[in-house]
């Protein structure tokens, strides 16, 4: 994408956006960060047409692989051209105040190579402000100098940044979950992903673990952290992020006695 049409030189960012299945968000994204050098959108495995809309807006697209969503990310660094780069989900907007600041840390007014960006996050139509979910609370690692590279994690990536990192004022609107559906479609994907990299890395499940920690989150974040100031969507939202964590645990546990039964008995 280039920015003949912007009336004003495209800041030296990449935006990296990556997405699967999102014919219903991806032309907005794009929309939200046409004012960047650059946009390139990684997908893994869509069935609907979302590289369809996603090149018509005027990006690259490119599917390679999919392993995880950090090597995904890195996929698409390493192929941009900018010093800069700028990642978002496909069901996530750049304000104008957050892409003015981008220009100014990308003209170099900044002087780190990584800065945090605050999102603010709705569900179901409403912007949740507690329970861990506020823009306060959720600040991840996403405007950073391409040398940078994710982690190799399935769940809970993020650039491994050496150093400082510096905080952004402009925010990414996040518009997370829009139906249950999705919910509990990325609630099954995510339990089973953190059960298989837990366990691979040796950490094993009981079934204390399943009983305690559920309510512990819903306490935690409807209690602690505030969740009930936003009413029934705060309810309903610890009482999901209680199953989640349930899921969790299950099955850590359920792969820990599997493996326990497949050992060959001593004689």
């Amino acid at each position: 994408m280039t920015a003949s049409d912007r009336g004003s030189p495209a800041p030296d960012v990449t935006a990296v956006i990556a997405a699967h299945d999102e014919s219903a968000n991806i032309r907005e994204c794009i929309e939200s960060v046409r004012w960047a050098r650059e946009v390139v959108v990684v997908e893994n495995d869509s069935s609907d047409d979302t590289v369809t809309l996603a090149r018509r807006a005027g990006a690259t697209v490119i599917s390679p692989p999919f392993t995880t969503i950090g090597a995904a990310r890195n996929n698409a660094i390493e192929q941009v051209s900018t010093s800069w780069v700028l990642v978002l989900d496909a069901d996530e907007r750049c304000t104008p105040e957050l892409a003015a600041e981008v220009r100014d840390v990308v003209a170099g007014r900044g002087r780190l190579t990584a800065y945090r960006v605050r999102r603010r996050n709705f569900f179901l139509g409403r912007e949740i402000r507690h329970g861990g979910w506020g823009g306060e609370s959720d600040h991840p690692v996403r405007l950073f100098r391409r040398e940078h590279r994710y982690n190799a994690s399935r769940v809970h990536e993020h650039v491994d940044v050496s150093g400082d990192t510096g905080q952004l004022r402009g925010a990414l609107l996040h518009y997370t979950y829009t139906s249950l559906d999705q919910y509990f479609e990325k609630f099954d994907r995510y339990s089973r992903w953190w059960a298989d990299q837990n366990y691979g890395r040796g950490r094993r499940g009981t079934a204390a673990a399943v009983f305690i920690r559920p309510p512990a989150r819903f306490f935690r974040m409807y209690l602690l952290k505030g969740g009930f100031r936003d009413g029934a969507h705060g309810l309903i939202l610890a009482c999901l992020a209680a199953a989640s964590v349930m899921a969790k645990y299950a099955r850590l546990w359920e792969r820990s006695i599997r493996d326990n039964n497949e050992r060959p008995k001593k004689t």
